[in-house]
């Protein structure tokens, strides 16, 4: 009976043992090492890919935000519109509606977006894409398709005393292809993009 305790106790030290020095391993030097490794390496992005503008920070080129007027809901015509956002673009609350596409909520809210959006900017329904009335699978994708880009110059311009054309040099610009030449599809930051607009429009 006594070497069975004392079999047990030592079992029972090695493993306490095996405990601390997994958590020590795990919980504070593997995180250290890779948090060094990602600062010294890639310090923008480990840092969250934000963006300063006038010696602020204005936002992360990773999280989409909204463009509204200020104090209010409405979206600013003077600035390109992000895709909507369910959670209002904060990062703390992050997935998509979870609405089927045959849901009537879904189907009303998306017509009901497509002709917002395309009295917003003075097209028909028809020219509006699929980025401009339904929300990413994050809720916060921070770009929007170039068909959602185009749309919105005409607007942007007439608001900035700019021409269509100098904007949509601009768009066309910020434009970025696939990821590694095949993964998605291109797109357009619109963090990027109105910061550019900014700039343009200050000239």
């Amino acid at each position: 009976m006594k070497n069975s305790v004392s079999h047990a106790a030592r079992l029972s030290w090695a493993a306490l043992r095996m405990l601390l020095v997994m958590t020590v391993v795990t919980g504070v030097l593997y995180p250290l090492a890779v948090t060094g490794v990602a600062q010294a390496l890639f310090p923008e992005k480990a840092n969250g890919s934000l963006v300063t503008a006038d010696g602020r920070e204005v936002g992360s080129a990773l999280i989409g935000q909204s463009w509204n007027v200020r104090g209010t809901d409405r979206p600013d015509p003077a600035w390109f519109q992000p895709r909507p956002s369910h959670s209002g673009y904060d990062p703390l609350a992050t997935g998509s509606g979870q609405l089927g596409a045959s849901d009537p909520t879904l189907t009303r809210t998306v017509a009901a977006t497509r002709k917002a959006v395309a009295a917003f900017n003075g097209v028909p329904e028809s020219e509006v894409p699929k980025d401009a009335v339904t929300g990413s699978a994050s809720a916060i994708d921070p770009h929007i398709s170039p068909a959602y880009a185009r749309i919105q110059i005409k607007r942007v311009a007439e608001h900035n005393g700019l021409s269509e054309a100098a904007v949509r040099k601009l768009a066309e610009d910020h434009t970025e292809g696939r990821t590694a030449g095949f993964l998605g599809e291109p797109h357009v930051n619109v963090l990027a993009l109105n910061l550019a607009l900014r700039d343009l429009a200050a000239r």
